[in-house]
């Protein structure tokens, strides 16, 4: 320890006595307070690991910086070349994520719980590179001695808030630590300010590339849908587009679910995500519009939709898919709608990219887990069905256009097909009208199908 590192350790053992400490920075005496306020003892104490392995596994895997903690490795990689050095990224909570270092360091610092999901913030740490820097909300250094438990004492930490380049909030922190004091504290800060600044352009240029895509996607929905009045709104209540402006204030108040919502001036909205984590778009039902999803597929190779009051043409696989849903009004896991239509060897991981796709029509109106649709719906196959009992053999026929997706193979369409085709044509029969037999024999598709 240096003649500076030795003098700190003066300092800090006559505040741990009660003795007034002179000759210690006024931030970091405060932050002394802060720590003996919180129950944290210098001596018994060390940071608690509050997350597990798994727990910590997730939070990595959905944090935003995560992003850049590759980036950080790489900037900062010459800075850990040496013995004694490691780099920790942590949450706004102090909860450390990452850890990066030789592996003797490493080992040395889980000693003192410098691990994985280990908590520093200052309630939880005392004075420490990461929790005083969470505390104050701007870079800081703290060497050796000015750290408030004794087992981090032979510790520098230099570390710098990372911050959401849109709201400001503080997403984590950088800290770069160093054992023991080796003079190069000064020129440590300054690298671990600039990564964490380098971090924050990083972050700004994903979200301006996500703003980007989300206005592709407000276009081509809106190109889509039924009503003038529009809007996108993030996960945290932000109004990021609206058309015509400020006929949505700046903020959303009301719960951010899929579905019909009303306004507190009355008006009646319907919600649906853009992505699964959000943002949302709120459209505003302006005209009024058939509630049911209605889906026709009866001598068509490809269906169509009608999703409030708007018609859209399906693709073959997504009429499928729309079909064997309607079939199922409780709704199919991904592994079942695999079976129904790419039969018994399909992946769910196929059926997801699709249903994604498919979203972009129906909206809120595609539920998961499992999947189905949502509200009304109405099918020209099972409407037919429904009415074999009791309509005129003429009235049917008529309806009856066709098999159901004549060329699909799907497994859940072919015995979907032949259930419908195969009723109608036994009540052709039980009927006994020589007109309607010959009207169904004479059409092309009067042999059984399959």
């Amino acid at each position: 320890m240096d003649a500076e590192g030795k003098r700190l350790a003066r300092v800090r053992d006559q505040a741990l006595s009660g003795v007034v400490p002179r000759g210690v920075r006024p931030a970091v005496r405060a932050s002394w307070d802060r720590s003996r306020g919180s129950g944290v003892h210098p001596d018994r104490h060390l940071p608690p690991v509050a997350l597990a392995e798994n727990d910590v596994v997730e939070l990595r895997r959905e944090h935003a910086l995560a992003r850049v903690w590759p980036t950080v490795e790489r900037t900062l990689h010459t800075s850990l070349d040496g013995p004694g050095r490691i780099l920790f990224l942590s949450d706004a909570a102090g909860h450390l994520l990452w850890i990066n270092g030789d592996r003797p360091t490493v080992r040395r610092a889980e000693r003192v719980n410098l691990v994985p999901g280990a908590r520093w913030s200052e309630d939880a740490a005392g004075t420490s590179g990461v929790g005083t820097t969470l505390a104050l909300g701007r870079p800081f250094q703290v060497r050796g001695p000015e750290h408030y438990l004794s087992a981090a004492t032979t510790y520098t930490c230099s570390a710098a808030p990372i911050r959401d380049p849109m709201t400001g909030a503080v997403l984590g922190v950088l800290d770069l630590t160093t054992e023991p004091l080796d003079g190069a504290e000064g020129l440590a800060l300054s690298l671990v300010i600039s990564t964490a600044r380098l971090a924050e352009a990083q972050l700004r240029e994903y979200a301006q590339r996500q703003h980007i895509e989300l206005q592709r996607r407000y276009v081509s929905r809106l190109a889509n849908r039924v009503g003038s009045h529009s809007a996108v709104v993030a996960p945290d209540g932000r109004v990021v587009l609206a058309d015509p402006v400020g006929w949505l204030p700046s903020r959303w108040y009301l719960p951010l679910r899929e579905g019909t919502a009303v306004l507190p001036d009355g008006r009646s909205v319907v919600i649906e995500r853009l992505a699964v984590d959000g943002p949302f778009f709120v459209m505003a039902q302006e005209v009024e519009v058939d509630g049911a999803v209605v889906f026709g597929g009866l001598g068509l190779d490809r269906g169509w939709l009608r999703v409030d009051g708007v018609a859209h043409e399906l693709t073959q696989r997504h009429s499928e898919l729309v079909a064997v849903l309607c079939a199922w009004p409780g709704g199919l896991t991904a592994e079942g709608l695999a079976r129904e239509v790419y039969g018994p060897h399909g992946k769910t991981v196929t059926v997801r990219a699709e249903m994604t796709r498919l979203r972009r029509i129906l909206g809120y109106r595609l539920a998961s887990e499992p999947y189905r649709l949502v509200g009304p719906v109405r099918a020209d196959f099972l409407d037919l069905e429904q009415d074999l009992p009791s309509g005129s053999v003429g009235g049917l026929l008529d309806r009856y256009r066709g098999p159901l997706l004549p060329r699909s193979a799907a497994p859940g369409i072919v015995e979907l097909r032949a259930r419908v085709h195969e009723r109608l044509r036994q009540r052709v029969f039980s009927d006994g009208d020589p007109d309607s037999v010959v009207r169904w024999l004479a059409a092309p598709h009067a042999r059984p199908t399959s």
